[in-house]
């Protein structure tokens, strides 16, 4: 090959990817523009939260849910709706949780809500000297003998050192997750767990909790942190020694409930058989709206799709949203979900997660550190739009089960420092939502569909 030939195609290949650069700015200009002019996202998750509310999987209103966003998924004129049938938990509440602490003749009222998938108290409630500890290893070295016809009282603050706030909820998580199993196995009679969240305020979190069929299974509950904080006092006072807590709860856990993932698709075109999943979660915890967690992630899943039927561009890879039910106290439809991939040998490439709040979009998270040096040459198309942010990190729990797979997780990651001020409570309700923040992690989302559409995980 001769140098003049040599250097047309060094110019022609430029100019190609040239073209498909501005090609692509363009394409993610017209996706911003029309979900920030026209968008959906606001009113779906309006009816999501006032019109259903808080919808814990095999629940009426987590029926309901599924209902409606199919319904939304035909209305948007998706290529394919269908249901996914799963097996799902049917954990009730019950009556208002009550609870107080007593120094000798003096009750404090407290706030508390029984954790997911927790059993009940007796009729009449549990009174018993309380324990404070701050780690599950704190137990062993107790003992027996100082823990037995006890309360154990987790807590451990949140680490408010930490810029990104998953990280310090998920090393402080196995106080919640395990700590009654921890606890009963050396006598205790309940268990009371600081709310996790940086926030102090009268909140109690809720959130999901473990039973092991070895231990004897015992009540547990979310105090919240104003609440932690007077217990702790009292149980570092001189009067320590007659502190005693109470508390009563009649959650029930009912026989499982069939349910459903909601799952639309835009079929791709020259690589439809290679499939990019965006999805968020469906069911929610039942003290809240489920604004933010997840109801935010469900309608910016389906609004991501939906901006290209609006804009009628086709992908080259076929885009699929699933809403996945039952993330909060089991992830059974990430599981069935994953399971059915491996058992029907789709080619699922890659998977996106919103999951994280409707707040301010910043960037991904990605748990392939290979995929970080493609993705960080995407900062140019996106950062005029506030993504600027690819770094390693946990894809999402719904999609967590793809990994068997080979599928590449990614997580959606908006603005984090506000989210577990009101994660898993009474507080997550749609007036904490900012219209175009919701707005705009659905253009996020919509963009990186794109550009792994075009371009593929390679």
């Amino acid at each position: 090959m001769n140098m003049k030939r040599i250097l047309w195609l060094t110019c022609f290949l430029s100019g190609l990817s040239v073209y498909a650069q501005n090609n692509d700015s363009l394409i993610i200009r017209r996706l911003y523009t029309e979900v920030l002019t026209r968008g959906q996202c606001y009113p779906a998750l309006e009816h999501l939260c006032k019109k259903i509310g808080g919808r814990l999987s095999g629940s009426p209103q987590a029926q309901q849910a599924v209902t409606y966003t199919a319904q939304q998924m035909y209305n948007y004129g998706f290529d394919t709706v269908y249901l996914q049938g799963v097996l799902v938990p049917h954990w009730v509440r019950g009556e208002k949780e009550a609870a107080h602490f007593s120094i000798g003749k003096k009750q404090n009222r407290v706030r508390i809500c029984a954790l997911g998938n927790s059993m009940a108290t007796p009729a009449g409630g549990i009174k018993a000297p309380v324990i404070e500890v701050h780690h599950l290893s704190d137990i062993p070295k107790l003992g027996r003998e100082k823990i037995q016809g006890k309360i154990v009282f987790y807590n451990r603050p949140l680490n408010p050192t930490y810029i990104h706030t998953g990280r310090a909820y998920g090393e402080a998580g196995d106080q919640r997750g395990n700590g009654a199993i921890v606890a009963a196995a050396y006598g205790a009679v309940g268990v009371v767990v600081r709310s996790l969240t940086l926030a102090l305020d009268t909140f109690p979190h809720t959130g999901m909790m473990r039973y092991n069929d070895t231990v004897p299974f015992i009540p547990a509950c979310a105090i919240s942190t104003v609440d932690a904080n007077l217990l702790s006092d009292a149980l570092n006072s001189k009067d320590s020694a007659s502190v005693e807590f109470y508390f009563r709860q009649t959650c029930s856990m009912l026989p499982d409930e069939i349910s459903y993932n909601v799952i639309g698709e835009i079929r791709g075109t020259s690589k439809r058989d290679e499939i990019i999943v965006v999805g968020g979660h469906l069911d929610s915890w039942d003290n809240g709206e489920g604004a933010h967690d997840d109801g935010a992630g469900v309608v910016q899943s389906m609004e991501a799709l939906r901006l290209f039927k609006a804009l009628g561009i086709r992908p080259k890879r076929t885009m699929r949203c699933v809403l996945f039910m039952n993330e909060e106290n089991g992830v059974r439809g990430g599981n069935h979900f994953a399971d059915e991939v491996q058992r029907s040998h789709e080619k699922v490439i890659a998977a996106i997660e919103s999951d994280a709040g409707g707040y301010t979009p910043r960037g991904m998270t990605v748990e392939d550190t290979a995929t970080l040096q493609l993705f960080q040459k995407w900062i140019p198309l996106l950062s005029p739009y506030g993504i600027e942010s690819f770094r390693k990190g946990w894809g999402g729990t719904d999609i967590g089960p793809l990994k068997k797979t080979g599928t590449l997780l990614i997580g959606y990651s908006p603005d984090s420092q506000r989210y577990f001020d009101i994660h898993h409570t009474a507080a997550d309700t749609f007036d904490k939502i900012n219209r175009r923040e919701l707005e705009l992690g659905a253009g996020a989302m919509a963009s990186m569909l794109w550009l792994l559409s075009e371009y593929g995980v390679k």
